[in-house]
């Protein structure tokens, strides 16, 4: 992981595309601005993580929806 200071106002570039920019500090958070193309998908982390977390039960709930619709009475 690499670890950088930055002060207000002050920017990274990430692989000559992507532009972080420090455009606010105020009681001990950071904002960040994010510019780069808008075919590069950006998402706060816990937020993917939620996301993720949501398609792996949903397909766990279709696995059990297909077993149950597999499933034959004899009546």
């Amino acid at each position: 992981m690499l670890v950088l200071s930055r002060k207000l106002n002050e920017k990274i570039i990430i692989d000559d595309q992507i532009e972080v920019t420090v455009v606010g500090i105020e009681n001990g958070k950071v904002q960040l601005g994010i510019e780069a193309p808008k075919e590069i998908e950006i998402m706060r982390k816990e937020l993917l993580e939620d996301v993720k977390e949501e398609n792996q039960k949903a397909v766990k709930n279709k696995k059990l929806l297909d077993q149950l619709n597999n499933i034959k009475f004899n009546l």
